[in-house]
């Protein structure tokens, strides 16, 4: 039985897919809106998704979302990411053999771009040598692990990697069905461009900046 949280801010355009993607979800769906203006809330609900309102802030909003949850099992999820055909067989699996570790899936991008299949591969060695995904990778926790390394915090950024290091990487496992991410970001800011700028944020949080400077940057 799982709770799948979505936070979202004018995310009309990305949601559809991604709840299409989570096909009958046993259990529940939440999107919380963190005060889109494009009709978010209206294309959740429209989508079945139970539909709650938080301040702007995926940090808080994905805190929010775990306290009005109702199932054991939490899947966080960016609006943006699409959850591959066999992420409930992958799912299922791990929620059966390690309810004390935390899951994510592997990366992928929306794109046929040699740059995104180099992303993407950039991204599989942070995680098999770093043990460090990040949000858009999903992540799928039992709430009692959740709640003993402290929650979620109303982080505005880096939220994802705070969680992380709580857990550890003896608590993480890596699942081979993919979540695909919007590759819009990149495509906008410039692709190189868009990576140096994660990278300086995630520089700048280990060096010990907070989260709502790096924000600016973001």
């Amino acid at each position: 039985m799982l709770s799948v949280i979505i936070p979202a801010l004018n995310a009309a355009a990305d949601l559809p897919a991604t709840l299409a993607a989570l096909g009958g979800t046993p259990g529940e769906v939440l999107v919380v809106d963190g005060g889109s203006g494009d009709g978010t809330q209206a294309v959740a609900a429209a989508s079945g998704a139970r539909v709650l309102a938080a301040p702007p802030g995926r940090g808080g909003q994905l805190a929010s979302g775990v306290a009005a949850a109702t199932q054991p099992w939490l899947l966080l999820l960016h609006a943006d990411t699409r959850l591959g055909p066999d992420w409930a067989a992958a799912a299922t699996a791990h929620m059966r053999a390690a309810p004390d570790r935390a899951a994510y899936f592997r990366f992928a991008l929306d794109s046929d771009d040699r740059r995104a299949r180099r992303l993407e591969r950039l991204v599989a060695w942070r995680c098999r040598a770093l043990a460090l995904p990040y949000g858009d990778q999903g992540l799928l926790l039992h709430r009692d692990l959740l709640r003993a390394v402290g929650g979620v915090r109303p982080l505005p950024l880096m939220e994802d990697v705070d969680l992380i290091r709580r857990l550890g990487r003896h608590r993480l496992v890596g699942l081979e069905a993919a979540a695909v991410t919007s590759v819009a970001k990149w495509r906008r800011d410039g692709w190189y461009r868009r990576s140096a700028r994660n990278l300086a944020c995630l520089s700048l949080y280990f060096a010990g900046v907070p989260p709502r400077l790096i924000a600016r940057l973001y």
